[in-house]
């Protein structure tokens, strides 16, 4: 254990957070350089180049007129796809091609890219947007060698504004007044939230200083190309909110959150007390008619027993011996059980009532945390930038234990694990609050750098699995709260669901976003 948490030590000094998890950033995680080399009878005798992004870990689009030359000749044209991020540059090849639209769709084998999400909305008038790719002038004027056009680079980013949408040839464009040049073919155009806008692809000419403008072929024909070419996407239509929009909004919901809270708990103490009251009114009420009953019987018995010792003495004066001693031993009975009944009549004590059933308003946390939930989005509570799940299924186990397979740590009142998936380049904060019922999947879009070094946090938190043992859960904690603290301050997307008791049938979503718990 304690070299687990020396390694971990280690590791957050050598991992330094970045100031901010930058959407724009993220989205380029997805952006590639297309290139294209002409070679006949051995010889390269042309080189082309472009942008692309993945819509898929190991799918890109991009433009028709950058891999024109492929589909024309394909046994002498190479397509070469190279990462924003690593040091490998990969092969590819034309799955679908749309000259029309001017859209084509690139496979590669070999590594798994974040692939971008497309907005279903509309940009709005004067909208800032934001073009990624990898425009010539800047490489005619930074490279040294062929090599660096296939060296894996960040992408390129500019920034203008929406300036109306038009038809080009038949193809629906935007027109935008972000810096592009000719390599920034097939590169996205991005909303603030790095969500596709469009895919840019060509500039006016600024003949005797007009201004430039830029074309970007719409989401809406992107998604019909892709649709087409039977490739899914992912798509929200969620308008984008900055992260001080949605941490502001955040903490007024979690005020109001508490307050709501605080005041069920009063109402649900404040009825809890109605109902002890009402219960001990009717133990005292219950008590009462007990007791007259209890003494009531005890004066029966007592006139009974005068009356038998007085019979008693009137046949002993009939010289009646025997029957007068035993009338009087029935009547000092009587009169000793008179007694005895009016000692014994029932007293009342408050502390030996039982505690009142609970009503609904005043389920505890211990309740609340098991069982089935189906927990369903809080648009106006959640940043959703590259998500779309509307509900996720929760199966609340004792100790922390979700969906049966899961252990989350304590977290203050609250129940949290930290997912770093293998295949993603994305980690998620899971959080459940049993009083508020809220759940929420903070998420963090990571370079691979960083991913890297989060797995190895990860590799140090050795309980996998639901767990009764409340050393190995403290454990757990203590390690989710260095990876948590090494995680950037700010995050790309929060999701906030709230959870309510499922009714019978199947489960709804898995908890996921990112990754399943």
């Amino acid at each position: 254990m304690m070299r687990r948490l020396l390694l971990l030590v280690a590791l957050l000094l050598a991992w330094t957070a970045p100031a901010r998890a930058d959407d724009i950033s993220a989205a380029g995680r997805g952006v590639v350089r297309i290139v294209t080399i002409a070679v006949v009878d051995d010889e390269v005798v042309g080189f082309g180049h472009g942008s692309g992004f993945a819509v898929a870990p190991n799918r890109i689009v991009t433009n028709a007129h950058v891999v024109e030359l492929a589909d024309r000749y394909p046994d002498n044209v190479v397509i070469g796809v190279v990462p924003s991020e690593g040091d490998k540059s990969f092969r590819g090849r034309l799955v679908a091609i749309d000259k029309d639209r001017d859209l084509a769709l690139i496979e590669f084998p070999g590594a798994r890219l974040a692939p971008l999400t497309l907005f279903t909305g509309a940009p709005a008038e004067g909208e800032t947007l934001i073009a990624l790719g990898y425009p010539g002038n800047v490489d005619l004027a930074t490279a040294r060698s062929a090599a660096d056009f296939i060296t894996p680079q960040s992408p390129v980013r500019s920034q203008g504004g929406f300036a109306g949408g038009r038809l080009l040839q038949g193809t629906s464009v935007l027109l935008h007044t972000a810096s592009i040049a000719r390599g920034n073919s097939g590169g996205p155009l991005l909303d603030r939230c790095g969500r596709v806008l469009g895919v840019n692809s060509a500039i006016t000419r600024g003949d005797e200083g007009d201004a430039s403008f830029a074309f970007a072929i719409a989401g809406k024909e992107v998604a019909d190309f892709l649709r087409e070419a039977k490739q899914p996407i992912a798509s929200v239509a969620v308008p984008c909110t900055s992260v001080e929009e949605a941490m502001a909004a955040e903490r007024n919901a979690d005020e109001k959150a508490r307050l709501e809270a605080e005041q069920t708990a009063r109402a649900a103490a404040a009825q809890s007390a109605s109902e002890r009251e009402e219960a001990l009114a009717l133990a005292r009420a219950r008590n009462s008619a007990t007791r007259e009953n209890f003494m009531a019987g005890a004066a029966v018995m007592l006139v009974l027993g005068a009356l038998a010792l007085g019979g008693a003495g009137l046949l002993l004066s009939r010289d009646r011996r025997r029957e007068a001693i035993g009338v009087a031993v029935g009547g000092g009975v009587l009169m000793a059980g008179a007694v005895a009944l009016f000692l014994s009549r029932p007293g009342f004590d408050e502390s030996a009532i039982a505690a009142v059933p609970k009503t609904k308003a005043a389920v505890g946390p211990s309740e609340s945390e098991r069982g089935r939930m189906v927990c369903t989005l809080i648009p106006e509570r959640s940043r959703v930038t590259v998500t779309a799940i509307d509900k996720v299924d929760l199966d609340l186990g004792a100790d922390g234990c979700i969906n049966g397979r899961t252990q989350y740590a304590e977290a203050g009142t609250h129940w949290q694990r930290i997912l770093v998936p293998e295949q993603e380049q994305s980690v998620s904060v899971l959080d459940y609050d049993p009083a508020t019922r809220i759940y929420t999947n903070t998420r963090y879009l990571l370079s691979a750098e960083q991913m890297t070094k989060a797995r190895q946090l990860r590799a140090g938190v050795p309980l996998k699995s639901c767990s009764a043992d409340q050393a190995a859960r403290a454990a757990l904690a203590t390690q989710q709260q260095a990876l948590r603290a090494a995680l950037p301050p700010v995050y790309n997307e929060k999701l906030t669901y709230r959870c309510s008791p499922a009714l019978t049938g199947p489960p709804a979503v898995a908890p996921t976003g990112a990754s399943t718990p």
